[in-house]
This record gives C-alpha cells, structure tokens and sequence, in this order.
C-alpha cells in the first residue's frame, strides 16, 4: 500500500525520481512516487553512468550492483573523417582520482529496473498509470488530485512536490515556468547493432567529419555489440519520420568500417537544449529533464538528473527532520541552475561543433582538434583534467550559498578529493561517506579543541569527526594537513578550515541555521 500522507509526492519514475525516492527512503523521510506510464519504460537512450554519479551509488550499495548490469568500457577513441586519431586508455591513468576511472554503459531500461528493485526492498513501490491531475499549495503543503487509468480521481497531501516528470514536465507546465531554449534542425538516430570492425572493441569511439556527419559508437559488450548515435550532414527535418537504418548504413558508419550483421532498434528523434526559469515554486521542484534539456554529447543528461535528486534529497530531508531552516532549499535551486546552464552551454558548443556546415566549425573539427586530442592523451595533466570534467569529479558549488574557506587547493563547495587508502587496513576514505550524514574530515591530527566540540555539539548519528591519517596521497589531491573539511550529506565539501578551529565551523553551522541535537520519538520535525 502506498504510503497515504508522504511528506514528498514525487511525479515521475525514470531515474532522477527513482534516486529521490531512494536517497528520502534511505534518510527515513516517507515518499509515495507516481508515473503516468503503465509500466516500467522499455526503451534506452541514456547509457552512459559517470564516475560521480558511481561514487553517489556507494551511499546506498548501489555502484557495485550497477557495475555487475552493466559494462564498463576502458578506453575511448577519436576519429576524424574515417581515420582513428587518437587513443585514451583509462585504467592505469586516472586511478588516483577516484575507483571508477572508466565510463559504465548501462542501458536506462536496465538502470531503471535495478533502482525500481532496490526501492521496493526498501518498501516503496511506484505506482503506475497514476498521473498528476493537479495540485495547489500552501503554507503547511502540497494539496495533489491523482488520476488512475479508469479515471479515478484520489487526492493526497504532502509536504513537498518534486516534479520528475521529463521535458514536457505537468508540473512545470502547471506552475507557468519559462522552459527558455530552442530545437536543434538536426535530428539523432540510434541504433543498437550486433556488428564487426576496428570500433566494435569494447572502447567508446567518436567520429567527426567534414561533412559534418557525426557518430559516437557505445559498446554493449566487450566486443561485437554496440549502440550507435549519430546524425546525418543532409538529413531534412521532414525525413525523421521515414528514415530507416539503410538510410543512414553508408555513412559514417561505413567509414568507420562497422560491418552490421543485425540490428535489434533502430529510432530518430529531435534535439532540444532548454533550462526552467527557476528549479522552485514554493514547495514545488524540478528536477532533471523537468528542468534542463540538453544534446546527448557527453553522456551528461541522466547523471545531471541524478546529480539534482541526491542534491535535493538531503536538503528535504534535514528540513523535514527540523535539523535546518526552510531556507536551506533555496540553495537547490542556486546550485544546481547554475550547474544546468552552463552544462546546457556547454553542450550546445560541443554539438555545433560537430554538426555545422560553417567553415570555422570545420576546419575545428577536422584539423583542430584531430591534433590536440592525441596530444592531449600523451598529458597526464590534460587526460586527467578532461576525464574530470566528463565524468562530473569536477563539478562543484563554489558559489553556492553553502560554500566557504579554503584549505590547500580544496575549497568550500568542492567535491571532497577520493583518496584510495586512506587508512591503515587499506579503506579508502569514502567509506565513511555511506552513512548521508554530516562528517568532518581531517586527515593528519586532529586539534584537541575540535574533538572535543565534535563530542559535545551534536549526536554522533547526525554529525561525526574522522581522522585519517596523512599520505602522499592526501597532498597530491590538494587536501591541507590537519585542517578540518566539514562535509555535507551529500559527499561535498562545505567549509575548510586550515587551522581546525572549531568554533569556524560552529559559526558556519548557526549562520545557515544547521543544528544537530537528540530529538525524543514523540517530536514532530517541523519546517521553520
């Protein structure tokens, strides 16, 4: 039975809802999540799951079980006009940034299951063919009428709405929220194919042509099996509705000598880039394709929707459990906006680079760049700067609201540095990190006046010190010596303090209105 009074509604059951789901379930905060589809989806644009997004999956045991579902390809190759340019071999490279130095292809029908399941041993079921018929709020909640499929209309309150529900989003929709952007004339196809040739090894591989025919190759396996994305340098916006694979089979493709022996789907569909006036109404959110659209390039959709899900979740969840003021969900809206701007930018620089017919996008794509990426793959520096910047290890909060000090090369709003062993058993450091709680980290000694205010301020279940000891490593990453880094629940560096003092971070605590304390089981958490 669903639960009949949530304190979050959430609209939409592809992957941003479903980690929302589970990140609010796993902090103990109840969630009823509804989709409008009959069923789990069976199609699968999104493929790629990055680093960061593994690194979030540790807090709930799920990285393994996606790595076990899917496959993690270890190189990546760059082509110009039917010819490899350049190779990047991740494993051996890139281990000191964090234990999934790879991308993980795992198909979104795929990934959607393993997170359905895991929600529903944690209690929760989504329910289908249930659809968000309307909604009102107020002060004290959210007031929603649900529509089953014979029409039955129910209604249910909750104390927050998240709309998950993709790009032609009800609830951004219902809320008038400017949805600013614009289509691209191209269109992609995709194709998953059973097929032989240099590209069909295992590795990523992506070809950019004069002719502005572009194509990334994702394996599906270690070799033989591949999924295919791709545009066409003539393809007319009338022809996306009759395009067949034959049409497409002699281009690029066969540039690249792709032999296709079978192909099992083949689909087009238009291209987007768009990003919501505002990710909050109240008590209302957006998250994911709710709120920002974007080209595939990059592989950064799903994972940014993921990234808004675990962002929001501790938030509500502090608020709801009256551990912070209601202005805490302000900083969703700041930090991640900010991040699906410029990600939508980005994006959209990176695809008019390889679909223009202008000349200056040309000569980038066919002399520029076939020069810099295999020089670039001979510089550890500039390998491991772009990985970080595909993978989502570079993305941080800086100018958030909840973001100050500076200790070594680490500020407040950065993702906390990995380091492989950070202790003496070999843990890496982590593992302390599944517990979704507030930590401070000090790698080196601990000043005795911290340990001491970290025992008497707050109950170890919500705030904790751990102390690692200090490592060539620590300092490669940029961590200070003794300083003291004050983490949030969802695994980023909130303030760094050089020094340790712990009356800075008891500052930046009361500042933001963040306080831990033992609350008896008939206290109610209420939103200040």
């Amino acid at each position: 039975m669903p639960t009949s009074d949530p304190k979050v509604l959430i609209c939409g059951a592809g992957p941003t809802g479903l980690v929302l789901a589970l990140w609010l379930t796993k902090q103990q905060i109840p969630v009823r999540i509804i989709d409008k589809r009959s069923k789990p989806g069976r199609t699968s644009r999104a493929l790629a799951v990055q680093a960061r997004t593994l690194e979030l999956y540790r807090q709930l045991d799920l990285a393994e079980a996606a790595l076990k579902h899917g496959y993690a390809a270890p190189g990546f190759n760059f082509w110009a006009n039917g010819r490899r340019r350049g190779h990047i071999a991740f494993k051996g490279r890139l281990e000191e940034l964090t234990a999934y130095p790879y991308v993980l292809i795992l198909p979104q029908d795929r990934h959607e299951r393993l997170l359905a399941d895991r929600l529903a041993e944690l209690g929760v079921k989504v329910e289908y063919a249930t659809e968000l018929a309307g909604f009102e709020q107020n002060a004290a909640g959210v007031r929603t009428v649900l529509r089953n499929a014979e029409g039955i209309e129910h209604t249910c309150s909750a104390k927050y709405l998240a709309g998950c529900d993709g790009a032609h989003s009800s609830v951004r929709k219902s809320l008038g929220i400017d949805f600013a952007g614009g289509t691209y004339s191209r269109f992609f196809y995709v194709a998953d194919v059973e097929a032989e040739g240099p590209p069909m090894d295992g590795d990523v591989h992506i070809n950019l042509d004069r002719t502005s025919d572009f194509l990334a190759v994702f394996p599906l396996a270690a070799a033989g099996k591949a999924r295919l994305v791709g545009t066409l340098a003539n393809d007319r916006p009338g022809r996306i509705d009759t395009l067949t694979f034959d049409d497409i089979n002699g281009h690029a493709i066969g540039k690249l000598k792709i032999a296709v022996r079978k192909v099992d789907g083949f689909s087009t569909y238009k291209v987007h880039h768009r990003v919501a006036e505002r990710f909050r109404e109240g008590r209302v959110f957006l998250l994911g394709d709710a709120g920002h659209i974007h080209s595939p390039a990059g592989g950064q959709g799903m994972n940014t929707g993921i990234g808004d899900a675990i962002n929001l979740a501790w938030k509500l969840a502090a608020v709801l459990r009256g551990q912070a003021n209601e202005k805490l969900l302000d900083s969703y809206d700041t930090e991640r906006l900010a991040f699906a701007r410029k990600l939508v930018a980005t994006t959209d620089r990176v695809f008019t680079l390889a679909t223009s017919d202008k000349r200056p996008a040309r000569i980038m794509r066919t002399r520029v760049v076939p020069v810099a990426v295999p020089l670039a793959a001979r510089l550890p520096a500039a390998l491991r700067f772009n990985f970080r910047i595909l993978s989502q290890l570079a993305l941080h909060y800086r100018s958030g609201p909840l973001a100050e000090g500076t200790a070594g090369r680490i500020r407040g709003g950065d993702r906390l540095p990995w380091i492989a062993r950070a202790e003496a058993d070999g843990i890496d450091n982590f593992v302390s990190l599944c517990d979704m709680r507030w930590q401070v980290h000090v790698y080196g000694d601990v000043r005795p006046e911290l340990a001491a205010w970290c025992a008497e301020y707050a109950d170890p279940n919500d705030l904790v010190l751990r102390r690692f000891d200090w490592s060539d490593a620590c300092g490669r990453a940029g961590l200070a010596r003794h300083a003291a880094y004050l983490i949030r629940p969802d695994m980023y560096v909130a303030l760094a303090v050089p020094g340790g003092d712990p009356k800075a971070i008891e500052r930046f605590l009361r500042e933001h209105s963040i306080t831990f304390r033992r609350m008896t089981p008939s206290e109610e958490p209420v939103s200040k």
